[in-house]
């Protein structure tokens, strides 16, 4: 009879570790009470991520992507800063029929070109920029309709509920990245990054 399931135990391909280079291509920060971001020459990062940012803090409470915790629980701030690619903003711009996205509109801090497939970037890899700081990426920053509604709004998009939805279709694995501090410092604008993509594998036990 066919066997319809993987073997048990079978050994994960192993992709070892891998060193590229990037560069910043935009800088961004938040004030404390929005998310739109602004263009800025630089951030000063710390463990608690830029300070006086929406997003800055050590820790933060959990919400509707933390489904396995009563909504307000504190946690870890794993979601520190927002990173996004050009090319990627590009294609969800394209899919979605519009002219642009800008940085600004999805809340990112930092826009960052040199590396295809940019969202794809497994969690754990390192960011070390020529200024100082180092960022560890955590996870895929998954679309949802807040970003899309700014987005839709900010395109002046006519059927602006509609946009909203478009815009999480479209931005699936495309909306970049979330990261926390490792190690605090300067990020510049133009300035080289140095990365670290860990050894990588596909866990069935």
């Amino acid at each position: 009879m066919l066997d319809l399931f993987e073997t048990p135990n079978a050994e994960p391909e192993i992709v070892p570790v891998r060193k590229l280079a990037a560069r910043v291509a935009g800088v961004y920060a938040a004030p404390s009470d929005h998310f739109e971001t602004r263009a800025v020459d630089a951030l000063a990062v710390g463990f608690e991520g830029i300070a006086g940012d929406y997003h800055a803090g050590v820790t933060r409470r959990s919400g509707g992507r933390e489904p396995w915790y009563p909504r307000g629980t504190e946690i870890r701030n794993e979601r520190q800063l927002s990173l996004v690619a050009p090319d990627e903003l590009a294609q969800v711009a394209q899919t979605m029929g519009i002219a642009e996205i800008k940085p600004e509109w999805m809340g990112a801090n930092l826009l960052i070109e040199g590396l295809p497939r940019f969202s794809l970037l497994p969690s754990g890899t390192l960011l070390f920029f020529k200024s100082g700081a180092t960022l560890k990426i955590d996870a895929l920053n998954n679309p949802c309709r807040q970003t899309g509604r700014l987005v839709a709004e900010q395109a002046r998009m006519a059927d602006q509920p509609a946009g909203a939805l478009a815009f999480v279709k479209a931005a699936k694995r495309l909306r970049g990245l979330v990261a926390w501090v490792e190690k605090p410092g300067l990020i510049r604008q133009g300035e080289e990054i140095s990365v670290r993509v860990p050894e990588q594998w596909i866990y069935r036990g």
